[in-house]
């Protein structure tokens, strides 16, 4: 796809920065689906030794597509506890940074 021509007026547009955490701010919560991957990775590199970084995810990823609604539920609710988690923590953090900030 050809790029689009530049004027001079056009400033660069910055790819790639990753936003930096302000120390001691809360890290987010996780998904249902990080709650069973992180689970289930030992059992995958047991089951297929030699299987490479990219094949785990891609196992995974079809087995928590292969799982029921039931099968889910746990991992659901192990995700909106950490959400909750999240946002306690989170307006926790942003109530002690208006006082210092204050």
């Amino acid at each position: 796809m050809p790029r689009a021509a530049k004027s001079k007026d056009d400033k660069p547009v910055k790819r790639g920065k990753k936003q930096v955490k302000k120390e001691g701010q809360p890290k987010r919560g996780l998904s249902a689906y990080m709650f069973f991957a992180n689970e289930q990775r030992d059992n995958v590199r047991e089951e297929n030794p030699g299987v490479t970084f990219g094949q785990v995810g891609k196992i995974l990823g079809e087995r928590w597509k292969a799982l029921s609604e039931k099968q889910r539920a746990p991992y659901d609710a192990k995700a909106a506890a950490d959400k909750k988690r999240y946002e306690d923590e989170k307006a926790a953090w942003n109530a002690e940074q208006e006082e210092e900030s204050s």
